[in-house]
């Protein structure tokens, strides 16, 4: 699978993008996850949110937003982590974290990254240089974690 990474500021962004990155949020988040929240949550198209998508083709494989420090309480919140289930299994999770990491140096330089995480992917985010702040809280009934870097 070759991948192209693609990161945009949400006014950059073409309507295909959007849809393909809603398409396969709401695809893993609400249908796979059984969960029913509100996943389009009003934070896509505001400040400086930015977009990293990762394309195998035509077809959108992973995606993380990169919410504004200014916005966010000083640091920079990444979230809606999703790879495709065709893609799972090959690196491609660890890769477009990296991206995401790189698109928020480059942005934001120096800047903290926070990230709230399914409390089951706490060592996966370790692995990354991320550490726990907080305790663990129930979010859509799934046990999440805040993990700060930087």
């Amino acid at each position: 699978m070759s991948i192209e990474w693609i990161c945009k500021h949400h006014g950059d962004l073409a309507k295909e993008q959007l849809y393909a990155i809603l398409q396969l949020r709401t695809e893993v988040f609400v249908v796979e996850q059984r969960c029913a929240y509100q996943e389009v949550d009003g934070l896509d198209l505001q400040g400086d949110t930015l977009h990293l998508m990762g394309w195998d083709g035509n077809r959108l494989v992973a995606y993380l937003r990169l919410l504004d420090p200014q916005s966010h309480n000083g640091d920079v919140v990444i979230g809606r982590v999703v790879t495709a289930p065709s893609a799972r299994g090959g690196g491609v999770g660890h890769q477009l974290l990296l991206k995401g990491l790189e698109c928020a140096a480059h942005c934001w330089a120096g800047t903290p990254v926070y990230l709230s995480a399914q409390a089951h992917l706490q060592g996966y985010y370790n692995r990354h240089g991320f550490e726990v702040v907080g305790e663990e809280y129930l979010e859509d009934d799934i046990p999440h974690i805040g993990m700060r870097k930087g």
